[in-house]
């Protein structure tokens, strides 16, 4: 039977929980997806959080929230999953792409600094496999180019400078500094899709670290609103006696995260020091091997200042072409092993070609991407599994490039 790539851990504890949530009478929004949000608040030790149906609808309702539109730029990195540029484009806003570091698949924080225009009101730092950007930098650069900011909405205002809104849909769990990700930038977003490290089907959550001139008790508020069209109350307080009644404050979206999809992301989070234990393992045990060959760049995932939660084992062949790349990928399936590539390059998609996106641009990012393939990552995968898996890349790179 093949290797799969990153199946979520589903056993017991999860079905009991599911099960408990569906007895209970109570399946959206309601006491499991508080608790969950109460429960990621203190883990990453941010002001508040904020459960949605989606990494994409959060980051989306923040942008609109902050002021986002038309005329204005949010800086990204060129590598990165197409959800990073769509939700710019929603707004009606300008993805402006920068290029990623040689070394790591972290924005270039020397091409954001280039980038950064009066019209720039976000820049939006993606932890590529849960390996978290240069935060200090950032907000050193924002610092620097303070004078270009050029306020339009009242939360602009109130900050007085770009706001750093994270794209941590890989990292949960990851540290800067010392600081667990989601209480590093202003704002974070994560993803809990279902090859995530923390799953809920589908879901995601915003974290809120704003300067204190913030009233985050308030954000909470507005953002319940936001994602539940606009309505005034949510269906468990519309349970109170006679509390049937409700206004709707403005047309909002539909991205609450349920009591189902929250009984998942307890039980999840409850043992999710021992998933990142064996997760980083697994990171060891590929490199102990993959460490003595020429042909292997093992990635960055532990330095004196970050700790990945390796989410993406992101091994680069080095020497090798974008076609002997897919001819290796295509070689291990046949040992039996998924892999996969994280990610190809927005410019090199249809979309945004049409938008007039260049790769020749962004030279790191597509020399990083040529060169790269993703391997099996997750708490289920077993020590005879992972070794099947280095046998299968190692005799498949063996294999083409000795061609």
């Amino acid at each position: 039977m093949m290797i799969p790539f990153s199946p979520p851990r589903i056993d017991q504890a999860v079905i009991d929980e599911v099960n408990a949530a569906l007895n209970s009478g109570w399946i959206t929004t309601g006491p499991r997806t508080k608790l969950f949000e109460k429960q990621i608040t203190a883990y990453c030790d941010a002001k508040t959080t904020i459960a949605v149906s989606s990494w994409t609808m959060g980051m989306e309702i923040l942008l609109r929230w902050w002021g986002v539109g038309p005329g204005d730029e949010v800086i990204i990195p060129a590598y990165t999953y197409c959800a990073s540029a769509n939700v710019v484009l929603h707004t009606g806003a300008t993805p402006i792409m920068v290029d990623i570091n040689s070394d790591d698949f972290n924005m270039s924080v020397a091409e954001v600094a280039a980038k950064i225009t009066h019209r720039t009101k976000v820049i939006m730092p993606v932890d590529i496999g849960g390996f978290p950007c240069d935060y200090q930098k950032l907000f050193a650069i924002i610092e620097d180019k303070k004078s270009l900011f050029n306020p339009n909405s009242i939360q602009q205002e109130k900050l007085g400078r770009i706001l750093i809104a994270a794209d941590a849909a890989h990292s949960f769990g990851a540290y800067y500094e010392s600081k667990r990700v989601g209480s590093i930038a202003d704002v974070t977003v994560f993803s809990f899709h279902a090859v995530k490290n923390l799953t809920t089907a589908e879901g995601g959550a915003i974290t809120f670290k704003l300067p204190d001139v913030f009233d985050h008790e308030e954000i909470y508020k507005t953002f319940n609103i936001k994602i539940l069209h606009g309505q005034s109350k949510d269906a468990l307080a519309k349970t109170q006696k006679g509390a049937w009644r409700y206004d709707v404050l403005e047309p909002g979206f539909k991205c609450n995260m349920t009591d189902i999809q929250a009984a998942i992301g307890l039980v999840e989070l409850n043992r999710y020091q021992e998933n990142l234990n064996r997760r980083k393992e697994i990171f060891k045990s590929y490199d102990s091997v993959f460490a003595n060959f020429d042909w292997a760049e093992t990635p960055k995932y532990q330095t004196a200042h970050k700790i990945s939660s390796f989410h993406l084992y992101q091994l680069r062949i080095n020497g090798c072409t974008e076609a002997q790349r897919d001819a290796i990928i295509q070689e291990i399936f046949e040992h039996e092993v998924a892999v996969n590539v994280h990610f190809q390059p927005l410019p090199l998609l249809s979309a945004y070609k049409k938008l007039g996106y260049k790769m020749d641009q962004y030279p790191n990012a597509f020399a990083n991407y040529a060169t790269e393939i993703s391997l099996p990552v997750y708490y289920d995968l077993s020590d005879k599994d992972v070794q099947t898996v280095i046998k299968a890349v190692c005799s498949s790179v063996k294999k083409i490039l000795e061609k």
